[in-house]
Formats: C-alpha cells, sequence, structure tokens
C-alpha cells in the first residue's frame, strides 16, 4: 500500500490548520458579534468557551485523527460501535459550507477586480456606484456571480490536487504570512482615520452598541453565549471534521496540547486584529448600523471607505480583500480535504491506487452546482424559493439560500458533531485515549485533570446550551 504523505513540517502543519480556522468568520462574523452582543463582555465569554469548549474539542480531534491516521468518517469507525456515523456530520457539513462559502469567496475575487479597475481608472471598476449600488449589481448579476463562484471553486480543487504536503501546506505556508502582514497593513490604516476610535468602543465598551442605538435590546445570557459559541465553532473549524483530517496527516512527534492551544490562540488574535482593520474604518465613515451586518460590512460599507480614502483606496481596497480571498481559500482547502480524504484513504485501503484528483474534481463539481444556487439566489434577491420559507416563525434560513445552508451547518450539525466527540471520548472509548495519543514521542498532556472533567462534564453542558440558544434564533 502507498504511503500515506503527510505535513512536511510542524510549521506547515500549523499554518494550514491556522489557515482553515481563520476565515470569512474572522473577517465579518466576529467583530460584528462582538459589538452587538456586550462589547468586552462577549469576548470574555468566547474566551471562556475557547478554553472550555474549543481547546478540548480541538485536542480530542486531532488526537483522534493522528491515533487512526484516517479521515473524519473512519476515526469514527475505527475507534467507537455507538458514535460510528458521526463522522459522517462533518461531510455533510463540509458540502453545505462550502457551497456559500465559495460563492462569498468568489465575491471577493470579484472585490479584488474592482479595485483594480478603480487604480486604473478602467471600466471594470465602480463606474460611479456607491458600495449599496456595486453590491447590489453584483446580487442581481447571475451570470457574473455564478463565474466568480466557479473561479474559486477551481482554485480551491487546484490546491486540494496537489495534496497536503504539495498543495495545501505549501499554500498556507505562504498564503497565511502574507494575510498576517497585509491585515497589519489595513489596521495602521484603519485606526488612523478620523473618528476610528468609535469603532472601537463598537468592539470593547459593554453595551455601546445599545447606547449608540445600533441595536435596540441588549441581548440575554443564553442568545449571547449561543452567539459566541457558534461562532467559535465556525471559527475554529471544530465539529465539521478538519482538524480530524488534517490531525490524521500529523507526524507522531508533534505536540497536539501546544498545538492545540497555538491553533485556538492564533485563530482569536486574528479575529480580534480583523475587527481592528474592519470596524473603525467602518465607523470613520459612518457605517455604523445594519450596513455593518454579515457581508454588508465586507462589500457595503468596507468598498465606501476605500472609495473615500481618494487616490490610495483602491491600493487598500486591492490589500484588503486579497487578504479576504486568502482566508476563505486557506478555510475552504480544508473543508475539501475533508471530503476529499474520505475517499482516498477508502481506495488505499482497498488496495487501490491513489485517485485524490479524481476525487478533487468530482466533489468540486458537486460544490459546484450547490455553489451556483447560492450565487443565483442572490442573497435573497432574486425571488428564488427557499425551503421551509412559509413557516411562520421561522427566520434565520428564510431570506436565502445561504442562511438555509449556514443554519444546518454552523447552527445544528456542527455543535452536534462536537458534542457527540465528546461524548465518545469522555463515555465511551475513555479520556485515557486522547491521552495515550498525546503523550506519545516524550509529550504530555499536561492538563489532564482539566481535560477529564471538561470532556465528560463542562464541554457537553456548553455545547447542549449552545445547540439549544442557536436552534432557538433559527427557529423562534
Amino acid at each position: 500500500m502507498e504511503e500515506r504523505k503527510g505535513f512536511a513540517s510542524n510549521f506547515g502543519f500549523l499554518m494550514s490548520a491556522i489557515g482553515s480556522a481563520v476565515g470569512l468568520g474572522n473577517i465579518w462574523g466576529f467583530p460584528f458579534k462582538m459589538g452587538i452582543s456586550g462589547g468586552f463582555t462577549f469576548l470574555i465569554i468566547y474566551l471562556i468557551l475557547a478554553a472550555l469548549c474549543g481547546f478540548i474539542v480541538m485536542v480530542g480531534e486531532l488526537a483522534l485523527g493522528r491515533k487512526t491516521g484516517k479521515g473524519a468518517v473512519a476515526s469514527y469507525q475505527v475507534l467507537s460501535k455507538k458514535f460510528k456515523w458521526v463522522g459522517w456530520l462533518g461531510i455533510v457539513s463540509a458540502f453545505l459550507i462550502m457551497s456559500f462559502y465559495c460563492s462569498l469567496g468568489g465575491y471577493c475575487i470579484k472585490y479584488v477586480v474592482l479595485n483594480f479597475g478603480n487604480l486604473f481608472h478602467a471600466g471594470f471598476g465602480s463606474n460611479g456606484l456607491d458600495g449599496n449600488g456595486i453590491f447590489g449589481a453584483l446580487m442581481t448579476n447571475q451570470t457574473e456571480s455564478v463565474i466568480y463562484g466557479l473561479i474559486f471553486v477551481v482554485l480551491t480543487m487546484i490546491i486540494v490536487m496537489g495534496g497536503i504536503g504539495g498543495g495545501i501546506e505549501k499554500f498556507c505556508t505562504i498564503g497565511m504570512p502574507a494575510l498576517f502582514f497585509m491585515l497589519i497593513v489595513v489596521i495602521i490604516r484603519a485606526v488612523t482615520l478620523p473618528g476610528a476610535v468609535e469603532g472601537l468602543k463598537f468592539m470593547f465598551v459593554p453595551g455601546y452598541a445599545l447606547s449608540a442605538g445600533i441595536i435596540e435590546k441588549a441581548p440575554n445570557f443564553l442568545t449571547v453565549l449561543s452567539t459566541a459559541g457558534g461562532q467559535m465553532f465556525f471559527s475554529l473549524s471544530l465539529g465539521m471534521g478538519a482538524m480530524i483530517t488534517y490531525g490524521s496527516y500529523l507526524d507522531k512527534k508533534q505536540n497536539i496540547q501546544k498545538n492545540a492551544i497555538m491553533i485556538v490562540c492564533a485563530d482569536t488574535m486574528i479575529a480580534l486584529m480583523a475587527g481592528l482593520a474592519v470596524l473603525p474604518a467602518s465607523f470613520a465613515l459612518g457605517g455604523a448600523g445594519a450596513s455593518m451586518a454579515g457581508p454588508k460590512l465586507l462589500f457595503v460599507t468596507l468598498q465606501n471607505v476605500f472609495d473615500n480614502m481618494g487616490a490610495v483606496g483602491p491600493v487598500f481596497g486591492i490589500i484588503f480583500y486579497l487578504l479576504v480571498v486568502l482566508a476563505a481559500i486557506t478555510s475552504s482547502i480544508s473543508l475539501l480535504e475533508v471530503i476529499v480524504t474520505h475517499f482516498v484513504d477508502g481506495d488505499k485501503e482497498k488496495g487501490k491506487p491513489d485517485h485524490r484528483k479524481k476525487y478533487s474534481i468530482i466533489a468540486s463539481i458537486l460544490i459546484a452546482f450547490l455553489c451556483a444556487l447560492v450565487c443565483l439566489d442572490g442573497l435573497g434577491s432574486n425571488g428564488i424559493w427557499v425551503p421551509f420559507q412559509s413557516i411562520v416563525g421561522v427566520r434565520g434560513f428564510n431570506d436565502c439560500w445561504l442562511d438555509f445552508f449556514d443554519m444546518i451547518s454552523e447552527g445544528v450539525l456542527m455543535p452536534l458533531g462536537a458534542l457527540l466527540m465528546c461524548l465518545m471520548i469522555g463515555w465511551e472509548i475513555g479520556p485515557k485515549t486522547v491521552e495515550s495519543e498525546c503523550n506519545i514521542e516524550g509529550n504530555k498532556l499536561t492538563c489532564m485533570g482539566l481535560y477529564t472533567v471538561c470532556v465528560k462534564f463542562i464541554t457537553p453542558l456548553l455545547m447542549l446550551l449552545i445547540l439549544g440558544g442557536q436552534i432557538k434564533s433559527f427557529f423562534f
């Protein structure tokens, strides 16, 4: 049987894992959710969840993947009798997330091109339209939206076809440091704009969003908990099989506990940096309010910021949207790898040759169909039917296909998958299984006592609250 090739270095693994964690959720999701959910209060709750849930699940997923040397589905099938089906939740989540991730990634590519047009005063620039006009035109131009979405799918496919070392690791080793550098450049410009301090207050001062009239009612604790929890799972790529898959390629000499801490800390730091890059610039040009929510923050408010910077605006626009494209691709390749690894490992178990390229193409074709549906829908702009749209009281996924796919994946499957993994580790195979994998080659899981208590009791309880809050936010 052909040797299963993994990451060439721990740095390459870290860049790939951090790249998987850092994505669009960091750029627009974390800062805005932090602002409307109590600022610094939200940050404290997020950090507690990252320690008691995110770190615990991260260690578990990396350990399970490395112990079995297999992808998400096969890892559960090897280790468990009661939970052997749980890995399929990761496969389904990966498909659904990729469906809207690729469409959003395509929009980012479009904005890179648009800012190049503005830089050279070409016809493919803004042509006098403001942020709302540009975004509205893109949403209703179904052909252009689909083309850019498919370009993003193809870019993701090409990288994954290169394999772990030759494709994913090589791209992330260059891409993540470049992303960090571009983020620093944008932060410096954002915080030096007149009025930028209001954006910092929005992020860090408790209750500022309410006092400034950005939101009408302060969220309750369960809402903040579920918002922070949903953001954490999506941001850290947990419960979708990505970390199990990457862990399966991790060298036995590497320290799982240290790597898990570094991934969680790096992702949180970049999320905060994204807030410093986005929100001060947004407030500096009066972007507070509804235009700061979700994709509009990225494609309307920020484009208006760049358009109002004068001659240097397009330069910063190009840098920023290239940054977002990098963040999106480093996440999308991990999701596609979850799917591809499952089928590649299945063939190897049967003694068949490596058909990575074939599976990458087949999976990308299926994702392209779902991506095209999201692009054609245009975030609900084009009147395309969405499931459950007519049910009174259902919200969160009654507007567009993106919301629908997001509700199923981030809202239900990801926290459910992580919850079931903790139950499996805590009550079926035992925490010692994780400890034994973490303690090989002279390494040690130094927080074993805390890990045992968390994986058995604290983390499942918190995830039940998160899952309940997520479902409530969508249906009631």
